[in-house]
């Protein structure tokens, strides 16, 4: 590609990203600080990703989220799941209609545009098989009628780390289908004195205008599969992936027992594909190594599984990556 081409696409990327801003401020109306969170929001519904948000009550992730897509003039449904959740109650069922004689499909809160999956390791595995087929196939069959979904369809689904009882853990092979999985932290002391005088009312609410519209959504994607990434920058993608997997291969001999399986091909295709969206978010129409080290955390934190050996020493996947992005030679 030349360099005159990867100006076009700069341009291209620079018109198209301006509503970005926008979005960030009218979710700062609500929300104090979280701008990695809210960033990473933002980088999924261009990659057309879904996301997986890990954190203890009342760090804002559902209040996050709702902000977020009052944004957007999207449909938005928030499904509170419980242990005695059916999949019916979310994909939806077939009722009998006596006048007619014959079963119409009564869709479900699951056609809508944003879902966001409260407390997803809350249901059961069979409920949580029905979300994550319509998240991957993004389409629901109910009897013999299989219906698509809108799009943008994107998934948020929250779950809670501490307080384990009744709580049904996601395998890994489900969670492989989230493209992110967020850690969110506690806020800064600053953070917190601002949320305290802003939030310290019993009718503390602040209105959010509406920025986009779903067809600007699908129009920025368009441009993030134009971003351009460089040959060195997808062997940089597939070399930090297969670390992860062979790590002896790249001096890390030291992390060769901590790791039982490392990311699959779906990591590396989700890690492109972030790192062109993390790019458009930042005006840029390339990608640069600096974007892939930036969502690498994010894309892979979920896809590595650790030995019994990384427990005893109490390693997580996070030191696994952080060592290998530190590691793995940059282009």
């Amino acid at each position: 590609m030349t360099h005159s081409d990867i100006t076009v696409i700069n341009e291209k990327v620079k018109k198209a990203s301006g509503f970005i801003e926008g979005l960030l401020l009218e979710t700062q109306k609500v929300i104090v600080g979280q701008r990695y969170l809210l960033e990473r929001l933002i980088v999924g519904i261009l990659a057309d990703g879904h996301i997986l948000l890990e954190g203890v009550p009342g760090l804002a992730k559902t209040m996050s989220i709702k902000t977020l897509s009052s944004t957007i003039q999207t449909k938005f449904q928030r499904l509170q799941f419980t242990p005695d959740m059916l999949p019916a109650d979310i994909v939806g069922t077939l009722i009998y209609d006596q006048r007619k004689s014959e079963f119409t499909v009564k869709k479900g809160p699951i056609f809508a545009n944003i879902i966001l999956a409260d407390e997803i390791n809350r249901a059961p595995a069979k409920v949580q098989s029905a979300l994550l087929e319509s998240m991957q196939e993004r389409q629901v069959t109910i009897g013999e009628e299989t219906m698509k979904l809108d799009e943008p369809f994107m998934v948020l689904a929250t779950q809670n780390p501490i307080e384990q009882e009744g709580t049904y853990p996601l395998p890994e092979a489900q969670v492989d289908r989230f493209m992110f999985k967020l850690k969110i932290e506690y806020p800064t002391k600053e953070e917190e004195l601002e949320i305290l005088k802003r939030m310290s009312f019993t009718k503390a609410k602040t209105d959010v205008q509406k920025i986009i519209k779903p067809e600007d959504i699908l129009r920025a994607r368009e441009v993030v599969d134009e971003i351009y990434v460089d040959e060195k920058v997808q062997k940089y993608i597939v070399d930090i992936v297969e670390a992860t997997r062979h790590p002896e291969k790249y001096n890390l001999e030291d992390i060769k027992d901590l790791i039982q399986y490392g990311a699959s091909p779906r990591g590396t295709i989700n890690l492109a594909i972030a790192a062109k969206a993390y790019a458009f978010v930042q005006g840029r129409g390339y990608v640069t190594p600096q974007d892939v080290k930036s969502i690498g955390m994010d894309v892979l934190r979920h896809r590595v599984i650790i030995t019994y050996e990384a427990e005893a020493e109490e390693k997580t996947p996070e030191d696994i990556i952080k060592k290998i992005l530190d590691e793995v030679e940059v282009p």
